[in-house]
């Protein structure tokens, strides 16, 4: 089940959620899986079968025109909102004709698709890829530990829940190319907003004396030496230069040719894809010390966390010091499509057993260890 908002295809690289479904139903078919997607017109995805569950003048009445190299956020979030109460009857109505005993149910929307899982009691409901808040299902997959966490603390949930899982976030290797001859400049890619930090970036790159590359949406305006974001954000400096949004493949050249990308996000980042995607192409990063962060950079290793500034500029002057290809074997390793597809078919079997003993069931064949990937 896809976002109201999007299409499925490449072009809405920029929506994370999105990429989630467009990556892992080729992966999950390629393990046997059956899998069958609903969504709006334009579809890219190689599934069992595709159906339109709204077009795009249901988009254009619920969410008006709208360009989505300026602005994919365009959606809101409340459960009774227009655009979640039709695609979910819609939905419904669509999985009723079609819905088999133990199929699953993969929502990406949290509470906005809850309606959905309450249409069938008797099927099991995933949340598969959870950097959110609002959350439902007994059946639940994070991003990271540290998102977990944070959501339970939310919730004021003090115990574990056996049947959560955290599988992180996947990227296509063949998206990106390992540079091991780069540039000196440095690269932040993401919304212009106070919560990503991009100031910080902005100074740490100044006082480094490198250059900084910014791409991503939520400019208001701009002038030389100052632009000036969506949110009131101020970014500073003539070392500056702000390209807008970019598509996968501008992506890909811009993380590939950076000497580093700076993800100084100042709240609990969930994952931060980003950075993984620089890693994917050898490209050490510069992040806050909090957060998915400490799971998935390791520090010395594939970059450098810092706590102050000061440390942020002693990360950007020591950078080349790290080995790009050992950065590149890393990220690939832990978070290929490849990879990680696996990760899901273990829980996906996990599920199944409630069918069974559940709980008391013995795994067969794989033992704990080999089921979880060793973190660095």
């Amino acid at each position: 089940m896809n976002l109201p908002h999007t299409q499925t295809t490449s072009e809405y690289v920029a929506c994370a959620y999105t990429q989630k479904l467009v990556k892992i139903v080729p992966a999950l078919r390629s393990l046997g899986h059956r899998v069958v997607v609903i969504g709006s017109e334009e579809n890219e995805i190689e599934c069992d079968e595709y159906i339109i569950g709204w077009t795009k003048e249901d988009q254009r009445r619920w969410f008006g025109v709208n360009d989505h190299y300026t602005n994919f956020f365009n959606i809101t979030w409340g459960v009774d909102d227009i655009h979640w109460v039709e695609s979910n009857r819609r939905a419904i109505e669509l999985i009723q004709a079609r819905i088999t005993p133990r199929d699953k149910l993969m929502l990406i929307a949290g509470c906005c698709q809850k309606a959905i899982a309450t249409a069938f009691p008797n099927h099991i409901s995933v949340e598969y890829g959870i950097g959110y808040k609002g959350v439902f299902s007994d059946y639940k997959v994070f991003e990271s530990y540290a998102w977990m966490h944070y959501v339970y603390g939310t919730m004021q949930q003090e115990t574990g829940i056996y049947y959560d899982a955290v599988i992180p976030n996947y990227f296509d290797e063949q998206d990106f190319d390992f540079q091991n001859q780069p540039d000196e400049y440095f690269v932040f890619v993401g919304r212009l907003i106070n919560w990503k930090g991009p100031h910080i970036a902005a100074d740490i790159a100044k006082r480094s004396g490198r250059k900084l590359i910014m791409a991503g949406q939520g400019v208001q305006h701009q002038e030389p030496g100052r632009i000036v974001a969506t949110d009131g954000t101020v970014i500073e400096g003539n070392h500056v230069e702000h390209i807008g949004h970019v598509n996968a493949a501008q992506r890909n050249e811009l993380m590939r040719n950076a000497a580093a990308i700076i993800t100084p996000t100042v709240y609990i980042e969930p994952f931060g894809g980003v950075s993984v995607e620089a890693m994917m192409c050898g490209t050490p990063v510069i992040a806050s010390d909090f957060g998915v962060f400490t799971e998935t950079i390791p520090h010395g290793f594939a970059g450098y966390r810092f706590r102050t500034i000061g440390e942020g500029v002693w990360a950007a002057n020591n950078i080349e010091s790290l080995s790009r290809k050992d950065i590149h074997t890393y990220a690939v390793e832990n978070f290929s499509t490849e990879a990680v597809k696996y990760k899901y078919d273990e829980y996906l079997a996990q599920l199944d057993t409630l069918w069974d003993e559940g709980f008391y069931t013995e795994w067969a064949g794989v033992s704990p260890v080999d089921r979880y990937t060793i973190w660095r």
